[in-house]
């Protein structure tokens, strides 16, 4: 009861700390922060150090002052971004689903993986579940390797070692396979994220904003000569939709 108690009560603690350094119209220190909560400098410098682990604050190099992190700066302006991305892209979705009757997916890189905008179901009964709202990881999906081959992402730090040994990843072949996936414009994965399951990915450029474009569906129907014809459709179509976006960014002034 004593560890649940601290545990809690670090997590209280913690939580003060972000929203004070949230709310503060002024980058803010932590000596500020000890006397504003009354906790020991050095309970409110690790506090800190956890928080800024997550991306939820940043330091500033030169002095030091703490400020609203990476996840909490993308997390605030991706809303309308993103709603504006899923609507501007719904009709070239609903076209590339009917033409390959396969799931289709639009998706974006969050800051701990692949996150899903919007989809259209495999017309199929044997077909993907629902990706909307749903993180998955990098390495392993053809969104994922896709979002990091373009730049778009990065892997958290320590991923690969985080996830052995239940599942074996080279870093050396992963970075190879980027490079072959800018080279010829798209990405696959097969019996990666699971056994049974294939998709393939090209990206999507519109302005400062980059996604990632995929088909996926069960191995038995994406066949290798299959992944090959999706990928060269994909790269086609997320072509004609990246000019449609820049297009609308243009008429609305977007830089």
């Amino acid at each position: 009861m004593a560890t649940t108690t601290s545990g809690t009560q670090s997590i209280d603690r913690a939580a003060q700390l972000l929203v004070r350094v949230v709310e503060n119209p002024e980058p803010t220190s932590v000596g500020s922060l000890s006397k504003w909560t009354g906790l020991p400098k050095s309970t409110t410098s690790r506090l800190v150090r956890a928080l800024e682990r997550q991306g939820l604050v940043q330091r500033d190099g030169a002095r030091g002052s703490l400020s609203p992190g990476p996840v909490l700066v993308r997390f605030a302006g991706r809303g309308r971004a993103e709603r504006d991305l899923a609507a501007l892209s719904a009709a070239a979705l609903t076209a590339l689903a009917d033409r390959t009757g396969e799931t289709v997916n639009l998706a974006v890189a969050g800051p701990l993986g692949v996150e899903h905008l919007a989809q259209r179901d495999s017309r199929h009964f044997l077909g993907g579940t629902n990706w909307v709202g749903r993180r998955v990881p990098f390495h392993c999906t053809a969104n994922g390797k896709v979002l990091l081959a373009f730049g778009a992402a990065r892997l958290p730090d320590g991923e690969l070692d985080r996830l052995a040994p239940r599942t074996v990843v080279d870093r050396d072949a992963l970075e190879r396979e980027l490079d072959e996936i800018r080279r010829r414009g798209y990405g696959s994965a097969v019996d990666e994220l699971e056994p049974g399951l294939a998709a393939v990915a090209a990206p999507v450029h519109a302005g400062a904003t980059a996604a990632a474009l995929s088909v996926s569906g069960p191995t038995v129907r994406m066949t290798a000569t299959r992944l090959r014809e999706l990928g060269a459709l994909l790269v086609a179509r997320a072509a004609d939709l990246s000019a449609t976006l820049d297009h609308d960014d243009t008429k609305r002034g977007a830089a």
